[in-house]
């Protein structure tokens, strides 16, 4: 049992098949479990003809995948990505390797409505535990660096929704700050993913060893990353709670790009909320018409829980990009760009403008002196 089976309890019970995370990670469609097994192997001999032959053999009809439900279609296209990945990572474009396989991809991108390749959330939250886990490598630093994406699945869940709901409430109200506090308890998840990749995952074999495995693969003239980690997305809370009307040209350009890898629900929320007010902006319009000195208690209330959740994000951040400094030190690197296609320079602007955000929210709203008797 991970930290991921702990915390997910419920998820299942959604009127969502992307949430029903046992089943998926149950579902052998393919009858790939023999095959995959062996991928370490081939991807530590380099053997290009073996894998080329498994995902030959492992490829469905496009009929079959057509009659395919969206969990196991989900488990197929988990299934075939560990092969397209291992090919790419050993310099052969998969789809020209096996072309019987574009039309497969494309329709399992429909019937999951999801990019025509595999996603982190392939190879984490719906990747099976223990002798069945599909790895690129089988190395335990893997498994650990998967189990760190599965730790704040349901927490991001949670989170999208407790948004959702921030953005129709204001400062003034109570549940404006009761709302922050919630997405304070659910985005520390993130803090705990980050301290236990620090403390399990080596940022040489992420950058010597895995990175190679997340490079894009094209599809139809079209390239599409691979599971990677940036596809997580954190950024879908920073966008209600500042991002959406205070952010970078260079980070909106990010998102526009990486919500494509999101599941359907999360690519709405980013589109209903991407022309918002963000809760950053209500509350320091708020705060221009009152006293800093005294301010009513509820909107004092939901400037300390905001500045806490911002804190926590700057915490995360910094972390975040310690250990991407490491794994894409000159020395160490074999690539500019990290995995979700952004350089490291992002990073360190999305750390600015959340800290920017943080000290504004805290300047703004000082602690109130007890009143004299």
């Amino acid at each position: 049992m991970t930290l991921y089976d702990l915390a997910a309890p419920g998820l299942d019970l959604r009127d969502e098949p992307r949430y029903r995370i046992a089943e998926i990670r149950a579902a052998d469609p393919l009858a790939a479990d023999p095959v995959l097994a062996a991928v370490p192997a081939m991807n530590a001999d380099a053997d290009v003809p073996a894998l080329t032959v498994a995902l030959r053999a492992l490829a469905p009809t496009p009929e079959r995948a057509a009659a395919l439900g969206v969990v196991d279609a989900l488990a197929a296209m988990r299934d075939l990505g560990i092969l397209l990945g291992s090919l790419k990572r050993h310099g052969v474009q998969p789809v020209a390797a096996v072309p019987e396989v574009l039309p497969v991809l494309e329709e399992l991108g429909r019937r999951t409505d999801m990019v025509p390749r595999d996603t982190v959330h392939h190879y984490t939250a719906w990747n099976p535990l223990g002798r069945r886990q599909r790895m690129y490598t089988g190395d335990p630093m893997e498994g650990n660096l998967q189990d760190a994406v599965r730790m704040v699945f349901p927490s991001l869940v949670a989170a999208l929704g407790s948004c959702a709901e921030l953005a129709r409430r204001e400062p003034y109200e109570a549940g404006f700050a009761h709302t922050l506090d919630r997405i304070a308890q659910q985005v520390k998840s993130m803090v705990e993913a980050i301290d236990f990749t620090i403390a399990q995952v080596s940022p040489v074999f992420f950058a010597r060893e895995m990175r190679s495995y997340f490079e894009e693969i094209d599809v139809a003239g079209s390239d599409y990353l691979g599971p990677a980690a940036a596809q997580v997305p954190l950024w879908l809370v920073d966008l209600t709670l500042w991002q959406c009307d205070r952010g970078n040209a260079e980070y909106n350009a990010f998102l526009d790009d990486s919500v494509r890898y999101s599941l359907p629900s999360w690519r709405a929320h980013y589109q209903a909320h991407k022309g918002g007010v963000s809760a950053v902006s209500k509350l320091s319009a708020a705060l221009s018409w009152e006293s800093a000195n005294r301010l009513p208690p509820r909107l004092a209330a939901s400037a300390v829980s905001l500045a806490r959740v911002l804190r926590i994000l700057k915490t995360f951040r910094a972390r975040h990009i310690t250990i991407a400094r490491k794994a894409y030190a000159d020395e160490v690197r074999l690539y500019d760009a990290g995995s979700g296609g952004a350089p490291i320079e992002l990073l360190r602007s999305v750390l600015d403008l959340t800290r920017d955000n943080e000290t504004l929210v805290r300047r703004s709203a000082p602690v109130p002196r007890p009143r004299a008797a």
